[in-house]
């Protein structure tokens, strides 16, 4: 069952407790980008994060993947860093690997990327920051 996560702060806590894998579209290699502090920031909290960006081959010491497909194991949560133009396609790219959850930062937004995630079973978040809601709900450190 597909789930509205911005409606629901249950079901975002059990995305946020249950998940172990992150890709993080848009990852930048500049710490002073929001996409590098939130992708430490989710590292530093116990997720696997998985930078996902073409123009770099490496971030921070990890591999940096190109895209979705290439990461080499299933992903709970697509954390997006892109402009909204990019959703549908991100969106696209997170059903074709069978993605769990789609996340857009704030200021990221489509409806027809929402429609289309809930329509193919993936929850979702728009406009809203991983770090922050995380921190809102009061989630433990992940083991």
């Amino acid at each position: 069952m597909s789930i509205n996560l911005n409606q629901d702060d249950t079901a975002m806590r059990e995305v946020l407790t249950q998940g172990k894998v992150i890709a993080l579209v848009g990852y930048s290699n500049k710490p002073d980008r929001a996409s590098y502090q939130v992708g430490q920031f989710l590292r530093n909290v116990g997720y696997r994060v998985y930078p996902v960006n073409p123009a770099f081959t490496e971030i921070y010491g990890q591999i940096c993947y190109p895209n979705l497909t290439a990461i080499p194991e299933a992903i709970d949560i697509v954390n997006v860093f892109r402009r909204s133009e990019f959703l549908v396609e991100i969106v696209e790219e997170a059903i074709a690997v069978q993605a769990k959850t789609v996340w857009a930062q704030i200021g990221i937004f489509d409806q027809q990327a929402t429609d289309m995630a809930l329509t193919a079973g993936l929850n979702i978040a728009m406009n809203c920051c991983i770090k922050i809601e995380y921190n809102r709900l009061n989630i433990l450190t992940h083991p």
